[in-house]
């Protein structure tokens, strides 16, 4: 039985160790516990009491375990990645595979060298309605463009401008972050590898200096004031207490800085038009304080088009996210994706945008076609008990090929490196400049 360590105790660690002390317990067991903040520790020593390390044990984890599961701040991955795979031992690492170039570059080395496997967890592939657009490109011809928009609502996109994620040189902004799942899915459903990236964005709603040009007034350092829609109290959770503000005092990382404070480094707005390899291109956008959550997806081939638009959350509350966590889980109120809050939306009478999935398909001098989207219990309409079962138990006969591991990894980070490279130069990037060695 595969033993395995945790590097990373936030909340993204419980679904991993959730599983394996759960539904894949025959495929390993948790051995040890690997952050820099001993109260996350002992939050998850509630499911399964283990060895607690800090970061500069990590040596001593890695004789432990035959596996790491890697959910840290993104900026530390390339660091545990590399050296676990140094010392012989098998890595899942949350998305992204890293954050820059110098990540990529010493994961790439350290591979080379091992005979250890790295997988990398993009749970977007395995949702029911992504696979299903996988299927059905073959039916359009060859792809020659992709639209592609997210949006982000005011409760799941202003969590990224009050964690750590507001640090540019900790996640890679927005584009590394949060747009390597939405890069990994078109490079998957074309079977392709971006070649030259644009971009254009900038923060224009987060911020200080957004807040006073829009006469916001005084705001808290972090927290909830009554009535603020863009605060959170994180004392209205419990698991959100305990992992994070009865934590503050160890290590002083806030989770609930406030969105309209000074020290913001990513943008909340981005346009980026990628080119594929193959010839196709795509225009892609990502805005982070819509008043819904979803996507929308168009695209176009030689033989039709392929239409996808999914609602997650089709309205936001007054009261901000501390005031809504009362009435589910905060993993579900802050990210409408986590989990299966079991909403099936209001009627379109009550309400015109409601939660779901539309698919369309329209081939040539045909009418469209909706699709049936199948959708399985859990979070991401059931791809993630479905990644799960990849990363515990091993892919087996996936026509769909949907397990992940560094080249994958490496194709959507440097996506989004290029397209901050961009944002810097203010012109387009050919991924062969980035200097990867080798």
């Amino acid at each position: 039985m595969r033993r395995y360590a945790f590097v990373g105790t936030g909340s993204r660690a419980q679904m991993y160790l959730s599983a394996l002390l759960g539904p894949f317990a025959d495929a390993g067991r948790p051995v040890a516990f690997c952050d820099t903040n001993e109260v996350r520790m002992a939050y998850y020593d509630r499911f399964v009491r283990l060895p607690h390390f800090g970061p500069e044990q990590y040596d001593q984890v890695l004789k432990l375990a035959d596996a790491v599961v890697v959910t840290s701040p993104d900026h530390t991955h390339a660091g545990y990645v590399s050296r676990a795979l140094r010392h012989g031992v098998n890595v899942i690492v949350e998305k992204p595979m890293t954050i820059d170039v110098a990540g990529v570059r010493e994961i790439r080395e350290a591979l080379e060298s091992s005979t250890a496997e790295l997988t990398v967890t993009f749970n977007y592939r395995y949702s029911p309605r992504n696979s299903l657009v996988k299927e059905l490109i073959p039916q359009i011809g060859e792809v020659t463009s992709v639209s592609f928009e997210w949006c982000l609502d005011t409760v799941h996109g202003a969590d990224y401008f009050r964690r750590w994620h507001r640090d540019k040189s900790a996640s890679g902004g927005l584009l590394v972050h949060k747009s390597t799942h939405h890069f990994d899915l078109v490079n998957w459903w074309l079977d392709d590898v971006p070649e030259v990236v644009f971009a254009r964005g900038g923060l224009r709603f987060y911020g200080a200096e957004n807040a006073r040009r829009r006469g916001l007034g005084p705001r808290p350092e972090h927290g909830q004031m009554d009535g603020d829609p863009f605060g959170i109290d994180l004392a209205a959770d419990d698991r959100l207490r305990e992992l994070y503000r009865d934590a503050e005092h160890l290590d002083g990382y806030i989770r609930d800085r406030d969105v309209f404070s000074d020290g913001i480094t990513i943008e909340d707005n981005l346009n980026v038009v990628v080119g594929y390899r193959r010839g196709a291109s795509m225009s892609y956008s990502l805005h982070a304080h819509c008043p819904w959550e979803g996507y929308r997806v168009a695209i176009n081939g030689t033989a039709g088009r392929i239409e996808l638009e999914v609602v997650e959350r089709p309205h936001v509350e007054a009261g901000g996210a501390g005031a809504r966590i009362g009435a589910a889980t905060a993993s579900a109120v802050l990210d409408p994706t986590a989990e299966d809050d079991g909403s099936a939306g209001r009627s379109p009478e009550e309400e015109p945008r409601t939660r779901g999935s539309r698919l369309l398909l329209q081939r040539h001098w045909e009418p469209a076609r909706l699709v049936p989207v199948p959708e399985g219990a859990g979070g991401h309409g059931g791809g993630d008990a479905m990644l799960l079962n990849d990363v515990f138990r091993g892919p087996a006969g996936d026509p769909l090929r949907r397990a992940a591991g560094f080249e994958a990894g490496a194709a959507s980070v440097l996506t989004g490196i290029a397209g901050n490279e961009s944002l810097r130069t203010g012109r387009a990037v050919h991924l062969e400049e980035l200097d990867l060695g080798g």
